[in-house]
Order: structure tokens, then C-alpha cells, then sequence
């Protein structure tokens, strides 16, 4: 789906998470990246919040947030710039599922687009269980409909909390 405030763009929003090498400084250097991004343009980022890891819980909460962003890249385009970014933030993949890491960038939708592919899944497997992606999703989107799954607001309501904080500007 094109976006409103550029024909042509499609409006995509990306997850952001991290819970090693100062969290909270890799999640707003990570956004600050996003705004340069080529052929895209940052529209919207909400609050950061700290929630527990999805893993193993032998490791430090996360720090997480998601943003809003118009570009004319395409979805497997716009993969591949995300994950450019999170290897200059030194992430590693290893073999641990959820483990911890330096910067953990989802896309979690593109545009109204349903994909479903080896290498990139949208909407985001697990968007609709993940109070960490629903709220600051809310927080910058809250009339937003997910391909598939609903309107947002029903989906958040569904949601359990899971030890979520919203991190207020004098707690970064």
C-alpha cells in the first residue's frame, strides 16, 4: 500500500530491541540510522520500553521500540538494510533462539503486504503474543489494521502485559 505522504512509498514499521552493550544507547543510535536509510524516511518512533527477555531468562531485560518509516525500497531491500545496520552494531547469530544481542532490528509489517517467505515473514511471526511490539506499535499507530490478524487496538487488548515498562525521558 502506498503511503499518504508519499505516493509511491509503503509505509513500513520495524522493531527494535536490544539487551547488550548499553541497550538504550544501541536502540537510539539504531533510530537515528533509520532516518538515513536509502530511498526511506523516518516518519514516527515510540517510547522505549524495558521488557524480560523472550528467552532464556538467564539474561538482561531488553530495551525495545518500534518506528514508523515511508520507503521505496523493496520488503527483501529493506531486509537487507536492516540487517547491514544490526551487523555494524555487532550482532552476531548463533545458534541460540532469542538469546541475547546487540541490536535486534523486525520488520514486522510492510504496508498491507502479506509475505511469506524462507527469508522474511510479514506480518512479523508472533506480532499478535508480543506486548513488546503491540505497545509502542499502539503508541505511534493505534488505528493501525494488521494483515490478517485484525484491527491493533483488538490485538493489544488480547495481549498480557509481560512485565512491560514505558520508559519516561528521565529514565534513559
Amino acid at each position: 500500500m502506498p503511503s499518504r505522504e508519499h505516493p509511491g512509498c509503503c509505509t513500513a514499521f520495524v522493531g527494535l530491541g536490544s539487551n547488550l552493550a548499553r541497550p538504550k544507547l544501541q536502540v537510539n543510535r539504531a533510530l537515528i540510522e533509520l532516518q538515513s536509510l536509502q530511498l526511506s524516511r523516518l516518519l514516527r518512533r515510540s517510547s522505549l520500553y524495558r521488557s524480560a527477555p523472550m528467552g532464556p531468562r538467564d539474561q538482561p531485560d531488553y530495551i525495545n521500540a518500534v518506528a514508523a518509516i515511508d520507503t521505496a525500497l523493496s520488503a527483501f531491500a529493506l531486509l537487507d538494510a536492516l540487517q547491514a545496520t544490526e551487523n555494524a552494531h555487532g550482532r552476531t547469530r548463533d545458534k541460540q533462539r532469542w538469546g541475547p544481542r546487540t541490536l535486534d532490528l523486525d520488520l514486522l509489517l510492510f504496508g498491507d503486504a502479506t509475505i511469506d517467505d524462507p527469508r522474511l515473514k510479514v506480518p512479523h511471526p508472533g506480532i499478535s503474543e508480543r506486548a513488546f511490539v503491540l505497545h509502542p506499535l499502539y503508541e505511534i499507530a493505534p488505528d493501525l489494521t494488521i494483515p490478517g490478524l485484525g484491527p491493533l487496538a483488538e490485538l493489544l487488548r488480547k495481549c498480557p502485559p509481560q512485565r512491560l515498562q514505558r520508559l519516561t525521558e528521565g529514565s534513559l
